[in-house]
């Protein structure tokens, strides 16, 4: 099993998903701890309401996405994607 990961490219390619999942799971837990400091006892249905959002953008507008972009150039959409979630980023923790 461990095989596959002597092929360079695929390493990476696998260390790359890996590192996303452990944000992705971060950002699941960071959510639950806001929820419970603005809401309180009401954090289940904050975090109930946020995580239905999240899922609706990714079965719903995911899909459109792709579709939008798929005729545009690949790396220009990577690059713009992660510069707009960076600034997303830098913007919230430089409000807070």
């Amino acid at each position: 099993m461990l095989k596959v990961l002597r092929n360079l490219t695929y390493a990476k390619l696998f260390s790359a998903q890996v590192i996303a999942l452990l944000g992705t799971g971060l950002l699941t837990v960071a959510l639950g701890l806001l929820a419970f400091d603005l809401a309180g006892d009401a954090a289940g249905a904050v975090l109930g309401t946020a995580l239905t959002i999240k899922m609706v953008a990714y079965v719903g507008v995911a899909p459109l996405s792709a579709a939008i972009v798929d005729r545009m150039p690949k790396k220009a959409v990577l690059v713009t994607a992660d510069a707009v979630r960076g600034g997303d980023c830098a913007h919230v923790a430089l409000c807070h």
